[in-house]
C-alpha cells in the first residue's frame, strides 16, 4: 500500500503522530510525507492508495495553507480513503479532544471546501524549550487562562497515544 501523508507542523509533534498512525498500519506500507506549507508543486494522488492529513493549531487557528489544499485537492480527495487529525493543546482536556467538540475542528469543518468523514483531534505538545521568548509569553498567558502549565522549564507531550492508535486502527480499515 502506498500512503500519502500531508502535514503541517511547528516543532513537529504533528509529523511525530501522522508517523506513529502509519508505523501501526498493517501489511507493507511505504509513505510519502509532504509538508504542506511547503508545497511547491501538484501533487499526483493518482499515485496513493490513501492519504492521512495532520495539521496543527497555531494561535487558535489552523494555517491558511491548509484551506488551500483541501480546496485545490478536493475532488481527487473525495475519490480516495482519506482522514485527518488536528493537533492543539485545548485537546488535552477530555471535553475538547473530539471533532464535535474542539472549536478548532467545528470551525474547519464549516470553513474547509471539503473534509474527510474520519476525523480526530489530539493533544499535541508543549515545548516550551522551541519557542521564543514572544511566544513562550503568549503560550504561558494561554495557558493560565485555560488551566495549563505555565512552568518554562519542562517540556510536556499531552498526546493520547492510545487515542492515537485507535484512530491509526480505524485508518488501517478506512476503504473507498
Amino acid at each position: 500500500m502506498k500512503l500519502l501523508v500531508l502535514y503541517s507542523s511547528c516543532e513537529g509533534q504533528t509529523l511525530k503522530i501522522a508517523k506513529h498512525i502509519v508505523a501501526q498500519q498493517e501489511g507493507e506500507v511505504a509513505a510519502d510525507y509532504l509538508a504542506i506549507d511547503k508545497l511547491l508543486q501538484d501533487v499526483d494522488l493518482a499515485a496513493y492508495d490513501k492519504v492521512l492529513i495532520g495539521a496543527s493549531i497555531r494561535y487558535g487557528k489552523f494555517r491558511p495553507q491548509l484551506y488551500s489544499l483541501l480546496e485545490t485537492y478536493q475532488s481527487q480527495l473525495s475519490a480516495k480513503p482519506v482522514a485527518f487529525f488536528g493537533v492543539c493543546l485545548t485537546a488535552r482536556k477530555p471535553e475538547k479532544n473530539t471533532p464535535e467538540t474542539s472549536v478548532y475542528m467545528k470551525k474547519l469543518n464549516l470553513n474547509a471546501a471539503w473534509m474527510p468523514k474520519l476525523q480526530a483531534v489530539f493533544a499535541g505538545a508543549l515545548l516550551y524549550s522551541k519557542y521564543t521568548w514572544w511566544q513562550t509569553l503568549l503560550i504561558q498567558f494561554i495557558m493560565k487562562m485555560t488551566g495549563g502549565s505555565t512552568d518554562k522549564s519542562q517540556d510536556l507531550e499531552l498526546t493520547d497515544w492510545t487515542k492515537v492508535e485507535e484512530f491509526a486502527t480505524q485508518f488501517s480499515n478506512l476503504n473507498d
